[in-house]
């Protein structure tokens, strides 16, 4: 009787050490990431419990935030813009209810990240439901 509560107590804990584990620490997404065609780098960080990420080089051409659908906006500079604005760690791997503003068209999608290793992220922008939308991978710059 005294091995299998053993045994019980042990595979109990085993389930529970890889429990933990195979959650994300909800700062893992802090730090430096560049997009899928390598023209933008972006920082993210965190500022009272929730996510935001700035673009820190590129755009290409764009200097301005000239697409703005707000006037007063089009003259302000894409770097240094937080594009990612208020995201919520879920308490595993996705960081979401947050937006991503898109200075190309203009626009302000709904947005989640998911975290599929250390050293990418999928960044999903939506409108509605995830399921439409589109997806990028972001690298961690080392």
């Amino acid at each position: 009787m005294r091995s299998k509560k053993l045994f019980l107590l042990l595979f109990l804990f085993a389930g529970i050490a890889s429990t933990a584990l195979a959650q994300t620490n909800s700062d893992a997404i802090i730090g430096e990431w560049i997009n899928e065609k390598k023209d933008a780098k972006f920082q993210i960080f965190k500022q009272e419990n929730k996510y935001y990420g700035r673009v820190i080089w590129g755009t290409g051409d764009q200097k301005k935030d000239t697409k703005n659908p707000d006037a007063k906006l089009r003259n302000r500079d894409l770097i240094g813009l937080v594009i990612l604005n208020h995201f919520v760690f879920d308490g595993h791997s996705t960081w979401e209810n947050g937006t991503i503003y898109d200075p190309r068209e203009g626009k302000t999608y709904s947005c989640k990240i998911t975290m599929k290793n250390k050293d990418k992220i999928n960044i999903r922008g939506f409108i509605g439901l995830s399921l439409f939308g589109r997806t990028e991978i972001w690298s961690r710059i080392k």
